[in-house]
Parts: structure tokens; sequence; C-alpha cells
């Protein structure tokens, strides 16, 4: 079994969606109307995916998620390379933390769009 999608409410899905097509490699699978007269697209590569969707109302601040029975604490994204995705994070304005070197990989955390926290991780010790 795999994992398929993560459905996560974002401000502006069209534009959340391109910035991760441009930090991941990540393609548009799908885009279009959804639940509440809302919007949604589902970016990812053709094993999975996240569908960053937008109801058509008022959204509210989520707050801190590590401290909320089914919050959303991050999203881990494997690459092959982890020094250039790091600055294509940084390229994009985002500030990577939290780096570490263990087994068996490295990985850093930034904080991408509507705040939500992504998990960037190599299991390619030499980058």
């Amino acid at each position: 079994m795999n994992l398929e999608h993560v459905n996560i409410t974002v401000t502006n899905p069209k534009a959340s969606a391109a910035t991760l097509c441009d930090l991941f490699g990540w393609h548009i699978r799908w885009q279009g109307a959804a639940k509440d007269n809302g919007f949604t697209v589902h970016v990812g590569d053709d094993a999975s995916y996240l569908a960053l969707y937008a109801p058509n109302k008022v959204l509210v601040e989520n707050g801190d998620t590590y401290g909320r029975i089914g919050g959303l604490n991050h999203v881990g994204v494997v690459v092959p390379d982890i020094h250039a995705a790091e600055l294509r994070v940084l390229d994009a304005g985002f500030e990577p933390h939290s780096h570490a070197d263990y087994e068996p990989g490295e990985r850093f955390y930034f904080d991408g769009p509507d705040g939500i926290e992504f998990e960037v991780v190599s299991y390619s010790k030499s980058g």
C-alpha cells in the first residue's frame, strides 16, 4: 500500500502549487472545483500528491499544530540532492532551519506557503 495524497487547506491553491512545483520539480495533476464552492489543485508526482484546497469562505489560522490532536505538523519530501533543494528554498524566500545529519540521511525544515512546515530529506550522504 502507498499513501496517495494529503488534503491541506491553503489560501491560494494555484500560487502554492506553483511554488511547490518550483521547489520540488512536481507537476499539477489536476485542478478544479471542490467542496463548498472552493477550488483544489493536486500537485505532486505520478505516485502521490498534495491536494491544496481553498473553500469559498473565511479561513482562520490553525495555530500551533504540534499541540492539537489531528494537527498537520509537517510534510516530508525526499529529494536526491539536499544542497540543491536548500538553494531552491532560499531562492524562493523561505528560511531553512533545524538542519540535522542523522542516520540514515540529512534533513532540514522550512515554513512554506501558508506557514505549512516541510521537512526536506535526502538519504544520499553525498548530496
